[in-house]
């Protein structure tokens, strides 16, 4: 099977349940932003030393797989995101404020090339959880999904 099929040589692509869809449509780029954000993930695991830190993202990127999964097949209940997920970067972001004081005041991206990534991460996050927003709107949404995409960004910003 080749990679390509010339399908979207028309601006269209397929979902699980619906074909010739735009690729304009709000759940492609929903989907693109993801894919977006777990390459930037990538990047960020390049830069880790501690093994807990690099498996703690490849579970996210395993997160963020299934609500694709999810974008794509909405009726499926496999790609529904469970709480369990949401509470695991929340004690992950407590954790983290332990180690270091948490400031109010305004830190400009930069400090280093690591936390830099993570602020793109971060700000590609912030805009995955826009879109979907809009998905949630015209199509409905995983609730487990939209709570998830919330807390990541701020694991991230924490991060």
């Amino acid at each position: 099977m080749s990679i390509y099929t010339t399908n979207g040589d028309k601006g269209t692509t397929n979902l699980v349940r619906t074909k010739n869809v735009s690729k304009s449509d709000d759940r492609i780029q929903l989907v693109g932003t993801i894919d977006e954000l777990t390459s930037h993930l990538g990047l960020i695991k390049t830069m880790m030393d501690r093994a807990e830190d690099i498996h703690f993202i490849e579970g996210i990127q395993k997160n963020l797989n299934t609500i694709v999964s999810g974008v794509a097949d909405p009726f499926n209940r496999e790609y529904k995101v469970d709480d369990d997920k949401t509470e695991l970067l929340e004690e992950e972001i407590s954790r983290l404020e332990e180690l270091v004081p948490h400031s109010m005041e305004m830190r400009l991206p930069g400090q280093c090339r690591l936390s830099a990534e993570i602020d793109v991460a971060r700000t590609v996050a912030r805009r995955a959880e826009r879109a979907l927003a809009a998905v949630s709107v015209k199509f409905g949404a995983d609730n487990g999904a939209k709570k998830y995409m919330n807390r990541l960004a701020d694991y991230l910003y924490t991060l």
